[in-house]
């Protein structure tokens, strides 16, 4: 069992930034890639980003690449997803997620572990 604890939502201006940290705890965290998934208000949940196990490898939604990174600290157990020149329609609750396969992957169902949100809100 893998316990996901997001932070770092908040209110920001457009074109502004923001960094959200997910911390794992429960087994090792380096046994998992980490993706990072958002939903908007009467959307479905889609995938933003992903870091492989050791961090070599990151994955990214055309729909942010370029503004957001995923860096992860393995000492610390947590991902964190920068997110930089913001736009109302980055407005969500964002979810960090973990899955014990080392691939590619962005569907929602391939991931076990899931956080609670954080809400991210885009003035424009």
């Amino acid at each position: 069992q893998v316990r996901l604890v997001e932070s770092g939502g908040g209110l920001v201006q457009a074109g502004g930034s923001l960094r959200l940290s997910c911390t794992a705890s429960g087994r090792t965290f380096t046994s998992y890639a980490m993706g990072w998934f958002r939903q908007a208000p009467g959307k479905g949940r889609e995938f933003v980003s992903r870091i492989s196990r050791s961090g070599g490898n990151t994955y990214y939604d055309d729909s942010v690449k370029g503004r957001f990174t995923i860096p992860r600290d393995n000492a610390k157990n947590t991902v964190y997803l920068q997110m930089n020149s913001l736009k109302p329609e980055d407005q969500a609750v964002y979810y960090c997620a973990a899955d014990a396969v080392e691939l590619r992957r962005r569907r929602e169902m391939e991931y076990a572990y899931w956080g609670q949100g954080t809400q991210v809100t885009v003035s424009s």
